[in-house]
This record gives structure tokens, sequence and C-alpha cells, in this order.
């Protein structure tokens, strides 16, 4: 009967440590989405400044040409800068 007990209070604790993680897990998910969502949204300038280092990294890495570049973030300028 001893035995039983044992078995009994290991599986509950370890049914319950696992119930814990998956818990924490999903406020921690919660809390990052909620500050991504709640942060504040960059003006168009701020977001154009960005797209620029992005593609100026992207030329230096030859992931992209240079007209590449220029091509894609006149298209990018065009919308970002148009809905502000």
């Amino acid at each position: 009967m001893h035995r039983n007990a044992v078995r009994y209070v290991t599986r509950t604790t370890s049914a319950a440590a696992g119930a814990v993680v998956t818990a924490a897990t999903s406020v921690a998910a919660a809390a990052i989405a909620a500050s991504i969502i709640f942060s504040p949204v960059p003006d168009a300038s701020a977001r154009m400044d960005g797209v620029s280092e992005d593609l100026l990294r992207a030329v230096q890495l030859n992931q992209i040409t240079e007209e590449q570049a220029v091509k894609f973030e006149a298209r990018l300028a065009g919308r970002i800068l148009g809905e502000a």
C-alpha cells in the first residue's frame, strides 16, 4: 500500500509540475504578444529609415543587387508614405 501512495504522489507531482510549466509558458507568450500589440507604431519616416538600413545590409551581404534595392525601396516608399 505504501508503494502505491509513493507512486501516486510522484505521478501527481510530475503532472502538477508539467501544468505549471505549461501555464508559465502561456503567460510568457501572452505577455510578449501584448507588448507587440500595444507597442507604438513607428512613423513613416522611421519605417523608411529601417527599410533603407535593411536593404543596405542585404546589398552588403550580396543577397540583392543595388538596382533591386533601389526599385524595392521606391515601391515601399510609395506604399508606406502613401499610407501616412
